[in-house]
């Protein structure tokens, strides 16, 4: 960063891309847990990329990446939440990247819960 100018660009872009808060109950929202624990695990990069896809799928309309703090999981993180109006929350664990954009394609896009990235009660044990 060279400038407070270029420093507002970014931030500007940023929150294009990324929605603090989707109060909207017809819209899916997709959460990443950005706590410490979340960004040292590698959250960081797994925002980037469902945001950047989601923008460029055009599905901006119908839904919303957001970040929360810590989500309670520590051991499990990068944790991504999807929430479906009207369907059980899906929590995705040990995420990256490219689980990411699996999640974009076949979840969000396809309607299909990718079951090997879940928790699930096993996982508790």
């Amino acid at each position: 960063m060279k400038s407070l100018e270029e420093l507002r660009a970014i931030r500007e872009r940023m929150q294009s891309q990324v929605s603090m808060r989707a109060e909207d109950h017809t819209h899916t929202r997709v959460v990443v847990g950005m706590a410490t624990c979340g960004i040292a695990s590698g959250a960081r990069p797994v925002l980037n990329a469902l945001s950047t896809l989601v923008q460029e799928k055009g599905l901006t309309g119908k839904i919303s990446v957001t970040q929360t703090g810590c989500i309670g999981l520590c051991q499990y993180e990068p944790i991504v939440e999807v929430m479906e109006p009207g369907k059980p929350k899906v929590t995705y664990i040990k995420m990256n990247a490219d689980k990411a954009a699996e999640i974009v394609e076949r979840h969000l896009i396809g309607g299909h819960i990718v079951e090997e990235y879940t928790l699930n009660s096993a996982d508790l044990k």
